[in-house]
């Protein structure tokens, strides 16, 4: 009997306070005055509301003083899904293709909150050859910027539409995957045939080494209309600190804001980011006319998602297709711009 009373004593007694010292814990966790939200971009100009963003102060002005913001800076999507399962990062500037790949390898932790840019990619070739479609390119070498990145399924999905596939599936097109300022060394020495790269790259390959234009933004709109560039965060994050989510949400909103309507003065401040990242600057006109091919857009496209998804699963790299409503949770922004908040 008197071990009975004792199990008692513990179930009801010791158990519920500790879920209260549980929940104060959380508590705590929220009002930590060293609580700290990072976030992650690239030094890209689809990237644009993230480098103005963090050179103009404003989310750290609107997320405020109590809490640090921290930036990471990534060359591709599925690095800064790697960093996202690894805790270093709470919210993310990312293509759609990474983002839905981070949703299946973490069984839905991963949501696309809002949307940044469309178009922004460009397919080019080497000066010295006739390649004028998607046909042209058997047997060719093309460089894609990391494997399973937006670029690369994209790229992948053209050649289907061509009958063509790549060399690791049996077909005579091979892929590479280079970093941006690579890709150029190697289109320059005439290592690689082709590349699909996102802007400002597509316009400084056309400039700098005389790439020939395959298809520009709005040609490859016409084969796969997706996002080019997405917000994502964690369930986790979201649920603990939707608050913080919601902020971050009203200054992405400003800066795109602000961006569209001081497009001089955004050039100005995205070239200080990427020279202050990369050290190497942009010409001006590069900056120019490669923003001519990108829209800003905090609108999340479904069907155009719907149609990344669709593709993703066709070229084999999903098991089984994501339910896009588990996917997309645009409540917070909903509510931002029913509000006019910003």
């Amino acid at each position: 009997m008197e071990i009975k009373r004792y199990y008692k004593v513990i179930t009801f007694v010791i158990l519920p306070i500790a879920f209260l010292f549980l929940l104060s814990g959380c508590y705590a966790r929220k009002k930590d005055k060293n609580l700290k939200v990072r976030i992650a971009f690239f030094p890209n100009i689809t990237h644009a509301q993230a480098l103005v963003g963090k050179e103009l102060g404003i989310f750290q002005k609107r997320i405020g003083k109590d809490v640090k913001v921290e930036y990471k800076v990534f060359n591709a999507g599925p690095a800064e899904i790697e960093a996202f399962l690894a805790d270093e990062v709470d919210i993310g500037y990312i293509g759609p293709i990474p983002a839905i790949n981070g949703f299946a390898k973490t069984n839905g932790e991963i949501k696309i909150i809002a949307g940044a840019t469309n178009g922004g990619m460009m397919l080019v070739s080497r000066q010295d050859l006739n390649i004028k479609n998607l046909d042209d390119l058997k047997g060719k070498k093309i460089a894609v910027p990391q494997y399973g990145n937006t670029q690369d399924i994209v790229l992948r999905f053209l050649l289907s539409k061509a009958g063509l596939k790549d060399t690791t599936k049996g077909g005579d097109v091979e892929i590479i995957q280079a970093e941006n300022p690579d890709i150029k060394t190697l289109l320059d020495r005439n290592q690689i045939d082709a590349a699909l790269v996102p802007e400002p790259w597509g316009t400084r390959l056309k400039k700098e080494v005389n790439s020939n234009v395959v298809l520009d933004s709005s040609q490859i709109r016409q084969y796969i209309d997706i996002p080019t560039t997405v917000i994502i965060t964690t369930t986790k994050f979201l649920k603990e600190y939707s608050d913080i989510v919601e902020k971050f949400l009203i200054a992405h909103l400003e800066v795109t804001d602000f961006i569209e309507k001081n497009p001089e003065k955004s050039y100005e401040i995205i070239n200080n980011q990427i020279s202050e990242i990369t050290s190497k600057p942009l010409p001006a006109d590069i900056l120019k006319d490669s923003f001519k091919n990108i829209k800003l857009s905090s609108e999340i496209q479904r069907k155009s998602l719907e149609k990344a998804i669709e593709s993703y699963f066709e070229l084999g790299y999903l098991r089984e297709k994501p339910n896009i409503e588990k996917l997309v949770n645009t409540e917070i922004l909903d509510i931002i711009k029913n509000k006019e908040v910003y």
